[in-house]
C-alpha cells in the first residue's frame, strides 16, 4: 500500500521544484521583440503572395480552349391539325311517358290482422291507466301525454325496439305524435266506422 507524502511547497527555495532551469529576466521589464519569426513571417508572406499571383496569372492569361463550332440545330414546332368545328344539332331527349298505375286504397273501415304502419290502432290492456306517449322509442324518453284505453291512434310507423319492448310512432288525434308500446296498442278501423 502508497504511504501519503506531503507534496513539496513550490515557494521554498529549498524545494526540489527550484532547481528546474530559471527563466531569463531583464531588468527593464520589457519583452525583446522576436526578429527572427518576425522576418519568417514577412518571408512567408511575401512567397505565398508571389505563388498566387503566378496561378492567377497563369489562368487569366491562358489561351483559350479550341472549340469546334456547333452548327445550329433547327426545331421546326408542328401541331396536329384542329378538328374542323360542326354544329351538334340540340335534339331533345325523349323522356318516357308516365302510365298510371292505380294506387290500391286503403279499406279503413276494417281493421288489419295486425297494428301496421299506414293503419289504425286502439290503447289497449293497460288496465284503464292508459299508455305513455313519449318522445322516442325507448322509457328513457320524455313522457309527453298519456293516451286512454280505447283512444283511437293513427300509425305513422314502426316497429323500432328499445328498452326490450317493440314501439310505434302514434299520432293521437289532436295531432300530437310519439311513441306508444306495442303491448298496449291493438289493431283498430278508423274512428267513426
Amino acid at each position: 500500500m502508497a504511504r501519503y507524502q506531503v507534496p513539496p511547497d513550490p515557494r521554498d527555495p529549498d524545494s526540489k521544484l527550484t532547481n528546474k532551469r530559471l527563466r531569463r529576466q531583464r531588468r527593464d521589464g520589457s519583452e525583446p521583440i522576436p526578429w527572427l519569426w518576425l522576418g519568417l513571417g514577412i518571408l512567408v508572406t511575401i512567397v505565398g503572395m508571389g505563388v498566387a499571383y503566378g496561378i492567377v496569372t497563369n489562368f487569366l492569361f491562358r489561351a483559350p480552349l479550341a472549340v469546334e463550332p456547333l452548327e445550329p440545330t433547327v426545331i421546326v414546332l408542328t401541331a396536329p391539325p384542329s378538328p374542323t368545328p360542326t354544329i351538334t344539332p340540340d335534339l331533345p331527349t325523349p323522356t318516357a311517358v308516365p302510365t298510371s298505375t292505380p294506387v290500391a286504397t286503403r279499406d279503413f273501415a276494417v281493421a288489419p290482422d295486425e297494428v301496421q304502419a299506414g293503419y289504425y290502432a286502439r290503447v289497449a290492456n293497460t288496465g284503464g291507466v292508459g299508455v305513455t306517449v313519449r318522445g322516442g322509442p325507448s322509457v328513457n324518453n320524455a313522457s309527453i301525454t298519456v293516451a286512454s284505453d280505447g283512444t283511437i291512434v293513427f300509425v305513422l310507423g314502426g316497429p323500432e325496439e328499445g328498452n326490450d319492448l317493440l314501439w310505434w310512432n302514434i299520432r293521437l288525434d289532436d295531432d300530437t305524435e310519439g311513441w306508444a308500446a306495442a303491448d298496449y296498442l291493438e289493431p283498430s278501423a278508423a274512428p267513426g266506422n
